[in-house]
């Protein structure tokens, strides 16, 4: 699993636009380099005596993987009860995905979504990043992200400020839209996105919705054409979403209110793959035992 502490942070103040004097006839790289699914290079049946444990809990994953419909909760399977020649082998099954999720608590978390859509090796870290629990979930997103990210959270926004301060230019409506969508939204209803970069910014004006959104606990990183960089804010169902093109400039710039961002959920249809996937995988060494 990669060091989660290299994931950029999502910046939300000053800055993180292009200035009226980078502005001009210079088109941006379009993203390019998107990942795709590549068979693990794995062991042949014949020499994989004393994978018993691994096959068994592969099998479990498939099963969670072939039974998951939208809306259900992540299923989870442990791997500590793996000896090192096991685990290693499921580290090759899964290998590493597209999707990293960052949780900053008391309690780290750091999940890595496989090469499988929808399976995610999540692991429970001490404050000194030593691995305190090990697990795969299968699901659209690592629970956590749905559980803990807004614990605590306010949906409350202050939208009061000061409307004749020449600095600012759309951020006071923009702070009154997103209170007003804060403090009705409720899981189920539409996303709720405002397109940052459709509109006249200042510096100011990212400066002070970065201040009263906050930052909150949780980060994802999604890595496919570009980048896209996820940040939870301070403030319940709130989330700043910024794409990145191949080299790293920004393309969009944007705020949703949701659960989770749909970018950064599995897609149903992948997750149907991954059953295929996986399937094909264990069928190579169902034969080998039979």
């Amino acid at each position: 699993m990669p060091d989660f502490r290299n994931i950029p942070i999502v910046e939300i103040g000053p800055g993180s636009q292009a200035s009226a004097a980078e502005d001009g006839l210079e088109y941006l790289a379009m993203p390019s380099g998107m990942q795709t699914y590549r068979a693990p290079l794995l062991p042949e049946p014949e020499d994989s005596e004393g994978l018993d444990q691994a096959h068994r809990l592969l099998a479990e994953v498939l099963a969670a993987l072939a039974d998951w419909q939208p809306g259900n909760r992540a299923r989870r399977v442990d791997l500590d009860v793996l000896d090192s020649v096991n685990r290693r082998f499921v580290d090759q099954v899964l290998g590493e995905g597209e999707v990293s999720v960052a949780y900053e608590a008391a309690a780290p978390v750091r999940a890595q979504e496989s090469v499988l859509a929808g399976v995610w090796r999540v692991q429970h870290r001490d404050q000194l990043g030593r691995v305190l629990r090990d697990t795969i979930e299968i699901g659209d997103v690592p629970e956590l992200v749905r559980d803990a990210t807004f614990v605590g959270a306010d949906s409350r926004l202050d939208s009061a400020c000061d409307t004749d301060d020449p600095a600012l230019q759309n951020a006071p409506a923009l702070l009154v839209e997103l209170a007003d969508q804060l403090a009705s939204w409720r899981t189920g209803d539409p996303v709720h996105s405002i397109n940052l970069s459709l509109l006249p910014l200042s510096d100011a004006d990212l400066a002070l919705l970065g201040e009263r959104l906050g930052v909150g606990p949780v980060t994802i990183l999604s890595r496919g054409y570009g980048n896209c960089r996820i940040g939870s804010t301070a403030k319940r169902n709130a989330w700043w979403i910024k794409y990145y093109n191949s080299q790293d400039a920004l393309i969009l710039n944007t705020i949703e209110v949701c659960d989770v961002p749909a970018v950064a959920q599995a897609a149903a249809e992948d997750i149907a793959d991954s059953v295929e996937r996986l399937d094909e995988i264990l069928s190579l060494y169902r034969r080998s035992d039979a």
